[in-house]
């Protein structure tokens, strides 16, 4: 098991009569269950990412959680369409297929995104700890999650250049041609391939939970703080009410950004630990004393996270799946309306015709019904661009 290499398929070295993988029953629960997560994840994720593009073009600004949100959909979604697929696909072929230049490209891919999905995360951690800590900094706060943005995602791809290089095709022909792409050969010796794999692990996981700990931590002491302070004021309750106080909103995207760290790290530790301990003792795999079954399992745990971001999105989010389901209704009402067939305008004009001869005031009342309705549709929007963030 390799976190930036082969996805569990295991790789070939040499010439070493070792067993060769196969498409196992437990290969093929793992593929099953990968392509559920795809399509949940893309579902999800694309709803999320949909909801971040429906802002009016009158707003020039998005609200930063909002934006912080969106960022974090399309590095889940990444990892969807990169490594799910690749994932399944290698564990149905066994082998490689693609050629050298796929093999390095979606090596690269696959960090990257993994890389760009944690540093989203610790982006969130931050502007959380200054949204709470520094609250007077609100005026730069959108230039400085830009900036952490751009930082995330370039860093993202810098960190994963090395696997274009240390991932090649590696062929064998005992007992029978196989092709694998694997880091076989691409280092000395194996502490440094055990070096660059901890360093990997660290930019990936250590780095970004010791980040987040830090941020939340300091986020806690302040709000402990605070409320200590209150509780010592002759005016507890109305300091508590005042607006010197963490609002009610603040507060719920606090929690949520808490729930998605939380997520993450309970996801993706154990699947960290097998790595580490497969690294430092890579017999542990040809003595069989761990199940390959265990690492499917936790892998598939470890993709599970991308699932439950924009769901805890959702559940946090105030009134998010009602809005977006009046968004829908308004613009199939407004495509209806602007759009109308031929058979259907002459039947709308032919009863509006009608109405203006059978009662006084006719054509003014069907104006008045229509002004409404798009009045409605026009409030409608409106109210889902508030309540999205």
């Amino acid at each position: 098991m390799n976190v930036t290499g082969t996805a569990g398929n295991g790789s070939c070295g040499g010439e070493e009569p070792v067993p060769l993988p196969t498409f196992s029953t437990a290969a093929k629960v793992r593929v099953a269950i990968t392509c559920l997560l795809f399509l949940s994840s893309a579902s999800c994720n694309g709803a999320v990412l949909w909801a971040a593009a429906r802002a009016p073009r009158r707003h020039r600004r998005l609200p930063r959680v909002r934006v912080l949100m969106a960022n974090l959909a399309a590095a889940d979604l990444l990892v969807t369409v990169v490594v799910m697929p690749l994932d399944a696909a290698w564990n149905v072929t066994v082998q490689w297929y693609g050629g050298d230049a796929a093999c390095r490209a979606l090596m690269f891919l696959k960090l990257a995104a993994m890389y760009a999905s944690a540093f989203v995360t610790v982006v969130i951690a931050l502007d959380r700890h200054a949204a709470i800590v520094t609250p007077l900094a609100v005026g730069s706060a959108e230039r400085r999650n830009k900036a952490m943005l751009c930082a995330a995602w370039g860093l993202s791809a810098v960190l994963a250049l090395p696997q274009a290089f240390v991932f090649r095709t590696v062929r064998r022909s005992r007992p029978r041609r196989f092709v694998q792409c694997a880091t076989v050969g691409s280092f000395g010796a194996h502490w440094q391939e055990t070096l660059y794999n901890m360093f990997t692990f660290a930019c990936l996981f250590l780095l970004p939970l010791l980040v987040m700990m830090l941020c939340y931590g300091r986020v806690l002491a302040a709000i402990s703080g605070r409320m200590r302070d209150a509780r010592g004021s002759p005016q507890g309750i109305q300091l508590r009410r005042s607006s010197n106080n963490i609002p009610r909103a603040r507060m719920r995207t606090l929690k949520m950004s808490i729930v998605i760290v939380l997520t993450f790290v309970v996801c993706w530790t154990p699947y960290y630990l097998l790595g580490l301990w497969y690294w430092f003792s890579p017999e542990m795999l040809t003595r069989e004393k761990v199940p390959p079954s265990l690492s499917h399992i936790l892998f598939l745990f470890g993709l599970f996270n991308t699932c439950l971001d924009p769901l805890i999105y959702r559940l946090f989010t105030v009134h998010f799946r009602r809005e977006l389901w009046r968004a829908c209704r308004c613009a199939r009402r407004r495509h209806e309306r602007d759009v109308p067939s031929t058979l259907t305008g002459s039947f709308r004009v032919s009863t509006a015709a009608r109405r203006a001869g059978d009662s006084p005031g006719g054509p003014g009342k069907h104006e008045l019904e229509v002004t409404a309705g798009a009045a409605r549709c026009q409030l409608c929007r409106r109210r889902t661009v508030e309540s999205f963030m």
